[in-house]
């Protein structure tokens, strides 16, 4: 806990809140992100909160948190957390059951899997104001020449694969994906290894055919294509975030 120099005699000071008043995305009606953050309980120290619902093959979407830790908690249903450890380049899957969580450094690329319908998660980072780059926008931002030039790609594949994202993803698939075939059987395969209770990923997945609505930095941003910055989960004075990115040719 971070040590407070606030008022706390003041009328201003806030004690309690409802995350259902401070949406930061949502999907569809079953898989949507409420959000906790200092901008929205003004006593908090370094700590804040994702609330997380997600149905079965719904992943929260490959990022990083550049400044928080985060450990992800399992209230009910079942998640599959993935993590690329940097020290040594593996790629960890954690299968995590009710009263079960999974950690994440900071800085680490991560990503989670709903394996079961009305799968909830809660996600604790250890900083008010917890800032996330996301790997949607990694990809679609950078321009097609440089993933061409750098890795010796196509640049004209490179283009069509990465036309679809036209804005950052939060919660994958995106409405309407027509995706074949059943999830990876990651537990199977040599090159995932796999930790846990269960032996595969579920073998299909299913879609909602409602409109794809999202709100960036804990509801204050009302899209994300319209941002040049890196979204935060929250504002803060003394904690901008990232400066504007220049406008890519691509875009």
């Amino acid at each position: 806990m971070a040590t407070s120099y606030r008022d706390y005699t003041s009328p201003n000071t806030q004690f309690t809140y409802d995350m259902k008043n401070n949406l930061f995305f949502k999907k569809d009606d079953r898989n949507f992100i409420d959000a906790l953050g200092i901008a929205q309980l003004n006593t908090l120290g370094n700590s804040s909160l994702l609330d997380i619902y997600l149905t079965t093959g719904n992943v929260v979407e490959p990022h990083i948190h550049q400044n928080a830790a985060e450990l992800v908690y399992c209230i009910a249903g079942e998640a599959i957390v993935s993590l690329i450890n940097p020290f040594t380049n593996q790629l960890l899957n954690y299968h995590i059951k009710p009263r079960q969580v999974a950690n994440i450094p900071q800085g680490w690329w991560h990503y989670e899997m709903a394996l079961t319908d009305d799968t909830h998660l809660l996600a604790i980072f250890d900083a008010p104001v917890p800032e996330v780059i996301f790997g949607s926008d990694i990809l679609r931002l950078t321009p097609a020449s440089v993933w061409a030039h750098t890795y010796c790609l196509d640049e004209a594949k490179v283009q069509e694969t990465f036309a679809p994202l036209t804005q950052t993803v939060v919660i994958g698939p995106p409405v309407g994906c027509q995706q074949q075939g059943p999830l990876p059987d990651r537990a199977a395969s040599s090159q995932y290894p796999y930790y846990g209770y269960s032996s595969h990923l579920p073998d299909s997945y299913g879609y909602y055919d409602t409109n794809y609505m999202q709100q960036g930095g804990y509801g204050q941003h009302p899209v994300y294509q319209q941002q040049t910055s890196y979204p935060q989960y929250g504002t803060n004075p003394s904690h901008t975030g990232y400066p504007p990115q220049p406008v890519y040719p691509s875009y």
